[in-house]
């Protein structure tokens, strides 16, 4: 095994409370030469065959994509999905990140339903980890303490922050939008959008078939890259926190074979053998991290070492991270099977199919949550969904419509980890259950715009809102929006 350590500097420790304990690190490219291309070439023109028209394209089949098509087919219109790997559940499925992150806010209310609450409910209990309803919200210590260990209690605070079980997410997903009447491709993957007069007509998609195109009112971007508005035209922000963990990439991994309840009790009542485990794993792997629960007791789940200063839109960055994942993939099994309580047994059984990226382009929106927002306790005048707010001291965060919308490019909207936001809003934007509220509200947005022939800008967002609710998504009450809107207006 190649030895990373010498040109690897640590960052930030294992210090953040709310999930990702593990080690961050600055990195460099070292196991590829680089490539010596230089120069152009030019490209033959040529015809494409249309492969389909439809009312909505949705671009990228993860969490805010499923939601995206669920809610526009649900609302109307004709849709189709194209994703480019063999799956849905983007990185909740194909990145293995299946611990599922807040859903509720510090009281136990359930701010983030819809779509998200229909996918969960429908999963079968055995692939569903996390608190009974009637422990959201709780502050017993106890209690906090065991959910704590688990991924699912914050700040001392019991959350609904289940762990799920991919393989019947991806069934799940799969099966929830045929339900609905959407057209899924898999295997394909949209190389980029077509523009007329400043309005995305659909895209140019590229599978084993060769190029097709794919016609559509409306185009939905949830690639979580923001590929199709950035080829488009659109502006975006790439801006981040330094320091921070949410622009970092890994490649996640599961190890089976384990006994999680007896790591968790070692960990819990052992802290200096814990402090001297983690020292002796740098020591030997560099990289290192512990264990995170997963659906079952017997499987353990791994999503880091986090690799700071690669890109996520570089190939041969993203191949570093991945060659270096798997290496430490079998370093780490090899180590906890020596020096682990409960980790005795424990095999390799499965690597992430995607990469784990956290952070590329962000949209520059009509609208865009910001820092400054989040302790107002305003709804947005064109609120779309409410997301938990990071900590205790601030209330929910307000997601309006125009942080899905371009400025400028007409005929796309955006769910996903790639809406307007800035740096700050991103570290908990980008999650998987944001990812399905902003879906969720984009899907109803691109049905609404399809339908009325307008562009998704002109949408009238009290019937978004209306259509939001009929599917079972939680809003802020339209009287005290209305209030808000009416205190927005001048004074004539």
């Amino acid at each position: 095994m190649a030895d990373d350590k010498p040109k690897l500097q640590r960052i930030a420790g294992h210090s953040e409370e709310r999930f990702l304990g593990s080690d961050v690190f600055e990195s460099d490219r070292r196991n590829l030469p680089p490539p010596n291309g230089s120069g152009t070439i030019r490209e033959d023109a040529r015809d494409i065959d249309i492969y389909h028209q439809c009312d909505v394209a949705v671009i990228g089949g993860g969490p805010a994509g499923c939601a995206a098509a669920w809610a526009a087919a649900r609302a109307g219109a004709d849709v189709t999905l194209v994703e480019r790997y063999n799956c849905l559940g983007g990185l909740s499925t194909g990145g293995l990140v299946m611990w599922i992150d807040r859903m509720t806010d510090w009281q136990g209310n359930h701010v983030i339903q819809g779509f998200a609450r229909e996918f969960i409910e429908r999963m079968p209990p055995e692939a569903v980890a996390g608190p009974p309803r009637a422990d959201w919200g709780s502050r017993d210590p106890v209690k906090a303490g065991y959910w704590g260990n688990r991924t699912t209690a914050f700040h001392g605070i019991v959350q609904w922050a289940p762990t799920l079980d991919p393989e019947r997410m991806k069934l799940n997903a799969q099966e929830m939008l045929l339900e609905a009447g959407v057209r899924i491709v898999f295997h394909a993957w949209a190389a980029r959008p077509l523009v007329e007069d400043g309005a995305a007509k659909g895209v140019i998609f590229e599978s084993k078939a060769g190029r097709n195109a794919l016609l559509a009112k409306v185009v939905v971007d949830t690639t979580g890259d923001g590929d199709m508005f950035a080829r488009a035209g659109a502006e975006f922000d790439t801006d981040i926190e330094e320091g921070d963990v949410h622009h970092s990439m890994n490649t996640g991994w599961v190890l089976g074979g384990v006994n999680m309840d007896r790591w968790i009790d070692w960990k819990v009542h052992d802290p200096d053998g814990l402090r001297e485990f983690m020292a002796r794993g740098r020591e030997e792997l560099g990289y290192f991290q512990t264990p995170y629960v997963s659906w079952r007791p017997d499987i353990a789940l791994f999503l880091g070492p986090r690799q700071s200063g690669l890109s996520a839109l570089d190939v041969d960055d993203m191949t570093e991270v991945e060659i270096r994942s798997h290496r430490l993939m079998e370093g780490h099994c090899q180590f906890f099977r020596k020096h682990a309580p409960g980790f005795e047994s424990a095999y390799s059984l499965q690597s992430a199919s995607q990469l784990g990226v956290r952070h590329t382009r962000r949209l520059a929106g009509l609208g865009r949550i910001e820092r400054k927002d989040w302790g107002e306790d305003i709804p947005a005048t064109d609120e779309v969904g409410i997301s938990p707010s990071i900590s205790p001291k601030f209330p929910v965060v307000s997601v309006p419509y125009g942080s899905l919308v371009p400025r400028a490019l007409d005929g796309l909207l955006v769910g996903g980890r790639h809406i307007s936001c800035d740096a700050n809003s991103h570290g908990f934007m980008r999650e998987i259950p944001q990812c399905w509220l902003t879906g969720h509200a984009a899907g109803v947005g691109a049905a609404l715009a399809a339908d009325g022939g307008v562009q998704p800008r002109d949408v009238n967002v009290d019937q978004i809102r209306k259509v939001l609710r009929a599917q079972g998504a939680h809003l802020t009450d339209d009287a005290a929006v209305a209030a808000v809107r009416a205190e927005a207006v001048p004074a004539q």
